[in-house]
């Protein structure tokens, strides 16, 4: 995909105004490195790993429109079959934010990624403290003992993580959670027929250039 290839979401052909957040800007921008956001080689992803679309998701845990479009988000991409999904943790609301990443993230380590993930993306309401976010994660089949040592261990590569995706939505302009790049395309808060189209139009962009 070529820094080009980042560009508007048309509002009102592909988001329904009901969802659509206030702002649906251009994605192109100084120093975006695409390659960086496309393969990091520790961002966790979901989907089909040789899918034809890459749908990248920046979401923050304490975001209500994030755990609003995530089973939606889930659900196209389990439809579809076709698609690579790629997690961009981008806590940017409270510290409790940062914990619920640093947690998730530690279980990549132990292959329960997107287990933490749904878990605290099902927690409903916004501002959720450390302390519900961690009751979450433990009642869910994720070993406990060995994430935590993941944590420690793998702390200082969490935090680098943390600390690039930051810096990839900074040289995107995005201005808050979610963010959703479906292929070429840039939007905000999307729902299940939205994804549809936003999918089916990237395949059409993507097909044209070839």
């Amino acid at each position: 995909m070529r820094r080009r290839d980042f560009i508007r979401l048309a509002a009102l052909s592909v988001l329904p105004p009901a969802m659509a957040l206030a702002w649906v800007r251009p994605a192109l921008a100084q120093g975006v490195d695409v390659d960086a956001i496309l393969r990091d080689p520790d961002a966790p992803t979901g989907g089909n790993p040789d899918g034809d679309v890459t749908i990248v998701a920046f979401l923050d845990y304490n975001c209500p429109f994030c755990k609003k479009s995530a089973p939606d988000l889930e659900r196209i991409v389990n439809e579809d079959g076709h698609i690579r999904l790629i997690y961009k943790d981008w806590p940017i609301l409270t510290e409790a934010s940062v914990y619920g990443a640093q947690l998730a993230l530690a279980a990549k380590f132990q292959g329960r990624y997107e287990t933490v993930h749904n878990a605290l993306m099902g927690i409903s309401g916004r501002k959720i403290p450390q302390e519900q976010m961690l009751k979450a994660v433990q009642g869910t089949d994720v070993d406990m003992a060995r994430l935590n040592l993941d944590l420690q261990l793998h702390g200082a590569e969490i935090s680098a993580l943390l600390k690039r995706n930051l810096a990839q939505a900074d040289s995107l302009g995005l201005q808050g959670t979610p963010t959703y790049l479906v292929g070429p395309l840039l939007a905000s808060t999307l729902d299940y027929s939205s994804f549809k189209r936003a999918v089916a139009e990237a395949r059409r962009r993507q097909a044209a250039e070839k």
